[in-house]
């Protein structure tokens, strides 16, 4: 019998039997084995319960980081997947979009779920979670999978097989439940105590922990505004007959993808619209601010937004709130030590609003400059002045933040606040995360336009993501509308552009894990060519070829 040599974190080696599991080793890793959710074999996250066949380095996946917590959230759902087949088998259990730390679901296609039957799936999933049940990991045939996903009503599953043909079919099950397998879940349930469902609109949320506080649920804060927006996409997604990605894919097949883009694209440009029309309505509003996460499309928003401003007879004026930063030796740094350009002290928030007063005021203002080379802020030379007319667009990660501009009345501000909020979903229980289709987004962006590679995108991302948490998402509720620069069809347009870069990355890299992953979430939309992606696009920010200069 050939022994498999393996490597632990700690660099100790040991040869195991041949197919050795990850759940029969984890006294071998110097974390508490109870925290381990999954394991890193040779940099690809995988399930407890898959063999170990080659050589490989093991890291343990603990709950206690982002791999682990986004483990945690598919495997809650998947556990709510199993309690809802085994209380309410003919209604259908539908995911939709995050709300804080939790899921919007619906259950059934009509009416609103009791708080009786709520009651019921939480104690259900308890139950499962009590009984530490197994979630094993399968393959089976593509003409079985059919089968099975036909026969439970799954239409959104089985139209995403139908597109794709794949010869076997990655499935997860537990107790009699089966579902079609996207990422790697946790081995037993026990893990997954810390939960609750909460009845919220016409359905419930699935909340569950932060990652810095997997023992603990966070309050909760609701966002009537961002549940507006994309119950409205919801909706017309339904109307137009494309909510799932198999939907999508069918209109790949049936070659009606270019008068699906047309569509999506004319719907954007009429909300952008119906923005400059709000802006229009109030007379006193001097500033629009436009705030977002990374790969928001912000750039290209504000660009279409100043077209639409210029039908309503303004004339935009841009001020880079770039300029504005204070020099080095002022500058805030970090935990690490860095210089912290995303925290507002690093903006010269005086300057910036003497020179907005100024302004208002009818008086002309040279704009400041800044060299990132030397550290410094100078006078750009370049005048500003604002007549009736005139109106300013301030694009920044700050925009909704009052203490950015603390000495300009409320009523001068109208605040833009932007999200890439797909309303697509895999299919009835997968939903596809905000954050992926904006990493995808900036991996294209970062190769065409900033020379770097997915390796070095991906690796940055979770400082990314902390500052959005930290700088931005606390403000969202602040905006006077919220803007969804998602499109239906970009994921099969940035597939393309994506999957190249994602392949370079190697498993002998940390960040093969992500880019794996990635991979296989692209792997569910069939490729969609850019010829038909209009020069005005917000997808164009990313793959080039827009019409707009940068």
């Amino acid at each position: 019998m050939k022994m498999i040599k393996v490597t632990f974190p700690d660099n100790r080696t040991e040869e195991l039997p041949p197919e050795t599991k990850g759940f029969q080793i984890l006294d071998r890793f110097s974390v508490n084995p109870e925290s381990i959710i999954a394991i890193r074999i040779n940099n690809e996250i995988c399930s407890l319960d898959l063999p170990i066949t080659i050589r490989a380095n093991l890291e343990p996946v603990t709950i206690q980081n982002s791999d682990g917590m986004n483990i945690y959230r598919r495997s809650l759902c998947f556990v709510l997947g199993t309690a809802a087949s085994e209380l309410f088998p003919e209604k259908n259990l539908v995911v939709g979009h995050s709300l804080g730390y939790g899921y919007y679901y619906t259950l059934g296609n009509n009416g609103k779920i009791s708080e009786e039957d709520i009651a019921k799936l939480y104690e259900r999933m308890k139950e499962i979670i009590r009984a530490d049940e197994v979630i094993t990991t399968e393959y089976i045939a593509y003409d079985e999978a059919l089968e099975l996903f036909d026969s439970k009503g799954s239409y959104s599953t089985s139209l995403i097989l139908h597109t794709l043909s794949s010869p076997r079919v990655k499935i997860n099950r537990c107790r009699n439940f089966k579902d079609i397998s996207y990422a790697p879940l946790c081995y037993k349930t026990g893990i997954l105590s810390v939960f609750e469902l909460v009845p919220y609109q016409e359905g419930f949320l699935l909340r569950f922990p932060p990652t810095i506080l997997v023992n603990k649920l966070s309050a909760f804060e609701d966002i009537p505004q961002l549940f507006s927006v994309y119950s409205t996409y919801k909706k017309w997604g339904k109307e137009i007959g494309v909510s799932f990605v198999g939907e999508l894919n069918e209109k790949v097949n049936s070659k009606q993808i270019k008068e699906f883009i047309e569509i999506t694209e004319t719907l954007q440009t009429k909300k952008i619209s119906e923005i400059s029309d709000m802006i229009l309505s109030r007379e006193k509003v001097k500033v629009v601010l436009i705030a977002g996460p990374s790969s928001s499309g912000k750039t290209t928003t504000s660009k279409k937004l100043s077209m639409q401003l210029r039908v309503n007879g303004y004339e935009p004026r841009v001020i880079e709130l770039d300029n504005y930063f204070v020099g080095r030796e002022k500058t805030p740094r970090d935990k690490n030590g860095n210089f912290d350009y995303e925290c507002l002290e690093a903006l010269d928030i005086e300057l910036l609003n003497q020179n907005l007063l100024d302004l208002f005021a009818g008086r002309e203002i040279e704009l400041p400059a800044y060299d990132f080379v030397k550290g410094i802020q100078y006078k750009s030379g370049k005048k500003l002045h604002l007549n009736e007319k005139s109106i300013l667009i301030l694009e920044g990660i700050h925009g909704l933040n009052d203490k950015l501009t603390p000495l300009i009345p409320s009523e001068k501000k109208f605040k833009l606040y932007l999200s890439a909020l797909t309303q697509l979903n895999l299919d009835d229980h997968n939903r596809i995360p905000t954050r992926d289709n904006r990493l995808i987004r900036r991996i294209v962006r970062d190769s065409n336009f900033r020379g770097k590679n997915a390796a070095d995108t991906i690796k940055m991302w979770p400082n990314v993501l902390a500052g959005e948490r930290k700088h931005i998402f606390p403000y969202q509720d602040k905006a006077d509308v919220m803007f969804n620069s998602a499109l239906d069809y970009e994921l099969g347009v940035l597939k393309v552009y994506a999957e190249p870069l994602l392949r370079m990355v190697k498993p002998t890299q940390k960040e093969f894990s992500e880019a794996s992953r990635l991979l296989a979430f692209l792997n569910n939309f069939l490729p969609i060519s850019s010829s038909y992606v209009p020069g005005q696009s917000i997808v164009r920010e990313f793959i080039g070829g827009s019409d707009f200069k940068y």
